[in-house]
C-alpha cells in the first residue's frame, strides 16, 4: 500500500481517502457528542428505567467500538506515522481507556472514558486552534507558576511571623504554620472570602493588616495571575498569525510563488480596471443618450409649438 499522508487534502489509497472525507469526520464528531450525552445520562441510572439504562449502555458500547474501528483503520493506513501527531496519540489513549475491564481496580480508569468527549477539540477547528495555543503556552505558564510560588512563599513567611503567634484559634488555623499561611494566601490570591480573612486578623489586634492584604492582592491577583491571561492571548495571536501565514503560503504555492501571486493580483487589478473602463463607457453612452433624448424632446416641443402656431394662423385666415 502506498505511503499515507498526514493531511486532509491528499490521499494515496482508497481507505485513506475514505477516512479523510468530511462526511466521515462529521459523523465521528456527531458520535462524540452523542456519546457525551449518553455518558451524562448514565449518571442518573439509579432513577432511569432498567430498559433505558440497558439501551444507553448498549449505545455506549456500540459507539466505543466505532471509535475502535476508526483507530484500527487509521493504524492500518498510517502505520507508525499515526503516532507522529499528538492528536492521534491522544485519540489512541482515550479510546484505549474505554476498553479497560470494569473491575473495581480499574474503576477510575473506566471513569476516564468521558475523556472521549475531548476529541471534539480536534474535530472543531476553532477549539483545536485554542487548544494548540494553550499547549504552546505551557512553558511560559511554568515560569509564571514559579513566580506565583515564590510570591506565596515570601508572603507566607511574612504572614506567619506577623500573625502566627496568637491565641485566637481561627487566626492560628490560618497563619499558625508556614503551610497554613501558604494555603490561606493562595485563597487570598483567588479573592475567595478575603474580607472575612482580613476581619479575623484585624479583630485579633492587627489594625494595619489591611496594608499587607491589599498589597498581596495587587501583586498576586491583579498582577501575577493576569500574566496567565496575557500569555494565553499572546499564544492565540501567534497561532492566528501562523494560520494566516499558512494560507498565504498555500496561495503562493497555488500560483507558483510570489511572482505568480503578484501576476495574479495584477490580472485581477487589470480585470477590475477593464470593467471600470467598460462601465465608464456605458455611463458615457447613457449620458449621451440622455442628452440626445433631451435634445430630441426639445425639438419635438418646438415642432409642436410651430404646428400649433401654424394652425392658429390658418384658423385666423378662415
Amino acid at each position: 500500500m502506498p505511503r499515507a499522508t498526514l493531511d486532509y487534502e491528499t490521499s494515496n489509497s482508497e481507505i485513506e481517502a475514505f477516512l479523510e472525507r468530511p462526511s466521515i469526520r462529521s459523523t465521528i464528531t456527531a458520535l462524540i457528542i452523542a456519546n457525551a450525552i449518553i455518558l451524562g445520562a448514565l449518571t442518573y441510572r439509579a432513577s432511569l428505567p432498567e430498559g433505558m439504562v440497558d439501551l444507553l449502555v448498549f449505545l455506549d458500547a456500540a459507539i466505543t467500538w466505532v471509535f475502535v474501528a476508526e483507530i484500527a483503520a487509521k493504524l492500518y493506513v498510517y502505520r507508525l506515522q499515526f503516532f507522529r501527531l499528538g492528536w492521534n496519540v491522544f485519540d489512541f489513549l482515550v479510546v484505549g481507556v474505554s476498553l479497560v475491564p470494569g473491575a473495581s481496580a480499574f474503576t477510575v480508569l473506566r471513569a476516564l472514558r468521558v475523556l472521549r468527549v475531548l476529541r471534539l477539540l480536534r474535530f472543531v477547528p476553532m477549539m483545536k486552534r485554542i487548544t494548540e495555543a494553550l499547549l504552546k503556552s505551557i512553558p511560559g505558564m511554568g515560569a509564571i507558576l514559579a513566580v506565583i510560588v515564590l510570591v506565596i512563599y515570601v508572603g507566607a513567611v511574612m504572614a506567619t511571623n506577623m500573625y502566627g503567634a496568637t491565641s485566637n484559634p481561627e487566626v492560628k488555623e490560618m497563619f499558625g504554620t508556614l503551610p497554613d499561611s501558604a494555603r490561606t494566601l493562595f485563597q487570598l490570591m483567588t479573592m475567595d472570602g478575603w474580607s472575612e480573612l482580613l476581619d479575623a486578623v484585624t479583630e485579633d489586634g492587627h489594625p494595619y493588616a489591611w496594608v499587607f492584604f491589599i498589597l498581596f492582592i495587587f501583586i498576586g491577583s491583579f498582577a501575577v495571575l493576569n500574566l496567565f491571561i496575557a500569555l494565553i492571548v499572546e499564544a492565540l495571536q501567534a497561532e492566528q498569525k501562523a494560520a494566516i501565514e499558512e494560507k498565504i503560503e498555500a496561495v503562493m504555492e497555488e500560483h507558483g510563488g510570489s511572482a505568480g501571486v503578484t501576476h495574479a493580483i495584477e490580472e485581477i487589478r487589470a480585470r477590475d480596471e477593464s470593467i471600470e473602463e467598460a462601465l465608464g463607457h456605458v455611463e458615457e453612452g447613457l449620458e449621451e443618450a440622455e442628452s440626445d433624448r433631451l435634445e430630441m424632446t426639445r425639438m419635438i416641443r418646438e415642432m409642436h409649438a410651430e404646428i400649433r402656431s401654424l394652425k392658429e394662423m390658418l384658423a385666423a385666415r378662415g
